[in-house]
């Protein structure tokens, strides 16, 4: 074999292990943990919270935590996400969406992905035990348990409730960069974890509307699959109605307004594209321009939230 097919093979290899561990999911949960970290370091600073162990302490924002926070959730995500590849390799050959993934593909050996999934794993709880606090990385622990254990194992075949419940490993990014600095979790902590628990079953029901054929091929319990796409659009508008003012009781607990308006301003854009897709439940673009409004919401309001506890404008 020739130095050209050597390297091409290695680059082929090397991109195999990027698509298995979903890195347009990794890079969101990090922006969740980091900016969850950064809002908790700001908010001890302006005297909106208190550390459970001063702000002399360990947990106070320094490189380490920073390299930390970011290392352990990229690999605890990448590992993770390889896992339920390893595990949903049979059904994901079934659906056009997935059917490429070298795991369903057969492209890749499922005992190189189950065993590069338990070093990633086991790197980023070690990380995290060396770098951050013990609640940190055990909400690490809790959020991949919940995403392979609970999501992927337990419920994604089983019931439509899959995503909702399985919604939880997203919270457990926030948690664990809120905890980073403080070593517990606030009341604004807790509620941006659930801001993220209620924006899973929005994004992702307006994918499944468009790839309801792929889910029931597969038989899998997925929303659109069981209810169909009107009444599952009916819900994704019920769950966008849920997450909006929940998105607002920040302002209550320190927040100013810029993460205000911010809040309001996505939150109406979400919802527009959700009632859009109850007017024409079969137009696919309608569809695919919700979810992809959706995708961003997240990180528009995390981005929020620390611009706001860095400048801020209180709420007359």
């Amino acid at each position: 074999m020739t130095l050209k097919n050597k390297n091409k093979d290695l680059r082929s290899t090397i991109n195999d292990y990027i698509i298995i561990s979903k890195p347009s999911i990794i890079w969101l949960l990090v922006f969740v943990a980091v900016t969850a970290m950064l809002v908790a370091h700001f908010s001890i600073e302006k005297e909106m919270v208190r550390p459970h162990y001063g702000v002399d302490s360990v947990y106070s924002l320094n490189l380490q935590i920073i390299v930390g926070v970011i290392l352990a959730g990229t690999l605890s995500s990448a590992g993770s996400a390889a896992l339920n590849c390893y595990l949903d390799r049979d059904i994901d050959a079934l659906m056009a969406r997935t059917k490429s993934r070298p795991t369903a593909s057969g492209d890749m050996k499922p005992s190189n992905v189950l065993l590069y999934s338990i070093i990633t794993i086991g790197l980023a709880i070690t990380i995290s035990l060396i770098t951050l606090n013990i609640f940190s990385t055990g909400m690490i622990i809790l959020g991949a348990f919940f995403y392979v254990v609970i999501y992927t194992i337990w419920l994604k075949k089983k019931t439509s409730w899959n995503i909702v419940i399985g919604g939880f490993a997203g919270s457990a990014a926030a948690f664990t960069g809120w905890s980073a600095i403080t070593g517990y979790l606030e009341i604004p902590a807790i509620i941006m974890g659930i801001l993220v628990f209620l924006w899973t079953p929005s994004h992702f029901w307006s994918l499944a509307v468009l790839k309801k054929d792929d889910y029931s091929n597969a038989n899998i319990p997925m929303l659109p699959s069981v209810v169909g796409k009107e009444k599952a659009i009916k819900y994704i508008v019920i769950n966008t109605l849920l997450l909006i003012p929940f998105s607002l009781l920040l302002a209550f607990y320190g927040f100013g307004m810029i993460y205000l308006g911010v809040a309001v301003l996505t939150g109406i854009g979400l919802l527009y594209t959700n009632i859009r897709m109850i007017k024409e439940p079969e137009n696919d673009q309608i569809a695919w321009n919700a979810f992809k409004f959706s995708s961003p919401y997240l990180a528009i309001v995390f981005l929020a939230m620390v611009i706001d506890t860095i400048i801020r404008i209180p709420i007359m």
